[in-house]
């Protein structure tokens, strides 16, 4: 044993050779000031895509698994307290009416078969909580809530390589801030639905000739879709690292491929389970709990592919300076080694 030790010891490469090469921005960045980052600001536009596709499948490998389930269990933990906290902040604004409305509202964005896990526990949540309990729950759920918001955040400051900037309480303040947010704009997109639907009736009855294009086109289904792309938008926006939320980085490519991925597990979720699985057999009576928790894992995964492909994206200023080099480095080479392959015999 003791002459093995060194022998594994010596057959080990050096630490700083065994050290995973990161991908993330930061760590790009630091490595094109070194003079020793892999540039692909001005190379073939192939070469790039290529690049950049590597970036988020290594990242996601790497963190998407993990962050996934992170954000499964704490959107299964959330969810009821953001019905309480949203059911509290109408109550305040003297929208009480619209806690049943809001509920049906997130629950069009999941599939058929865990809104029906979801619905009836949500509306006896709500149902059960009145006057003092009401708003001590809302303040629970903003701490619960704020838990999930902040998992995002580490998620993409893990995906840009940067660490924390502010306290530990700030964070929180703007966490708290996002969740009243987003129910003022949920409250918003609840009257944007009711004046649809006014508007459609009042076409039926004095404009009967358009109604018909109106069904054809069903705008009313886009809403949803719509609001939940903004909603991602503004995540990623919010919640990227301060250094990479400038307009040269791009949002909108994260925010557009988790709104597909978003829509296509909805979507295709409830036949994958009829044809394929049988969770009944498995699970029981917690059946419905276990395919909440898959779609939520699921949605997880995409937020992961979303957040790594915007940071696959963000090429820094030490990058396109590195790249400017090396063209014009190519550019001067080469006409040097054609006219060399001329002279030769």
């Amino acid at each position: 044993m003791r002459r093995l030790i060194p022998r594994l010891r010596q057959a080990l490469p050096d630490p700083e050779t065994r050290q995973i090469h990161s991908l993330t921005p930061e760590d790009r960045r630091r490595e094109a000031q070194e003079l020793k980052g892999p540039a692909i600001g001005n190379r073939h536009r192939h070469a790039r895509s290529y690049e950049v596709v590597r970036r988020v499948v290594v990242g996601t490998f790497n963190d998407g698994f993990l962050y996934a389930g992170n954000l499964a269990y704490m959107s299964m933990l959330a969810i009821f307290p953001f019905f309480i906290t949203g059911a509290a902040i109408f109550a305040a604004l003297g929208e009480g009416s619209e806690r049943a409305a809001s509920i049906n509202a997130i629950l069009l964005a999941m599939p058929p078969v865990v809104a029906e896990v979801i619905e009836p526990v949500a509306r006896s949540v709500i149902d059960s909580r009145q006057g003092w309990l009401l708003w001590a729950g809302g303040i629970v759920g903003l701490w619960t809530v704020g838990s999930l918001i902040e998992t995002i955040r580490d998620l993409l400051r893990r995906a840009y390589g940067t660490e924390p900037t502010q306290a530990f309480w700030l964070y929180r303040l703007a966490s708290t801030a996002m969740i009243i947010g987003a129910v003022i704009l949920l409250l918003f997109s609840l009257i944007a639905q009711v004046t649809i639907g006014a508007a459609q009736q009042v076409i039926d009855a004095y404009f009967p000739p358009l109604s018909d294009v109106l069904d054809q086109l069903s705008l009313a289904r886009f809403v949803p879709g719509f609001g939940l792309f903004g909603s991602i938008y503004a995540l990623f926006y919010i919640l990227t690292p301060s250094p990479y939320r400038k307009k040269r980085y791009p949002k909108w490519p994260g925010a557009v491929a988790t709104t597909l991925w978003w829509v296509g597990v909805t979507v295709a979720l409830p036949q994958v389970l009829r044809s394929f699985f049988a969770y009944n057999l498995t699970y029981g009576s917690l059946a419905g709990i276990i395919i909440t928790l898959l779609f939520f894992w699921l949605v997880g995964l995409g937020l992961v592919i979303g957040a790594q492909l915007n940071a696959a994206l963000a090429e820094t200023p030490e990058e396109e300076r590195l790249a400017m080099r090396d063209n014009a480095l190519e550019s001067r080479i080469a006409p040097e080694a054609l006219a060399m392959e001329r002279k030769k015999p």
